[in-house]
């Protein structure tokens, strides 16, 4: 099984979309193995935006990321981080197909309601940033045996 890192970001939670998003992915089958809510810190947005730090639009990114709460969490499943990354939609809402969450909510490149991990490296990286080894919950799923061969 696979684990990905997805947020929600301060428009989405302002928004009221954190139950809305959670549910498609929860009744596409996948599993929350961790969560939090909260305003990210200075240090957490810099390690998790590092390769973004030196950019001109960095500033203004992080001062959105930080500019209320967002909701984070972890998701398992079979070919979770390629199916998230399809549930989202194209990261420009303009070009996010109807029925991903870009298509169906984001207004703006900027402000584009998700985040998720690109590829297995990153979902690994991102996670140890925002969650302790700790705060992953290992479980079984009742349903698991109709979902998975």
């Amino acid at each position: 099984m696979e684990r990905t890192f997805v947020m929600i970001k301060p428009d989405g939670v302002q928004r009221g979309l954190v139950g809305e998003i959670l549910a498609r992915f929860e009744k596409k089958g996948f599993k929350i193995v961790a969560a939090k809510f909260g305003v990210l810190d200075n240090a957490i947005v810099d390690k998790h935006y590092e390769e973004h730090l030196a950019k001109p639009f960095y500033p203004s990114m992080k001062a959105y990321i930080t500019s209320g709460p967002v909701f984070r969490f972890v998701l398992e499943g079979e070919n979770v981080i390629a199916t998230v990354r399809k549930m989202n939609g194209a990261t420009n809402p303009f070009e996010a197909n109807p029925g991903t969450v870009r298509g169906d909510y984001a207004l703006s490149i900027g402000k584009n309601v998700i985040h998720a991990s690109d590829a297995p490296e990153s979902a690994a990286r991102e996670i140890k940033i925002h969650f302790a080894d700790s705060e992953l919950v290992s479980y079984t799923k009742i349903d698991e045996c109709q979902i998975y061969e």
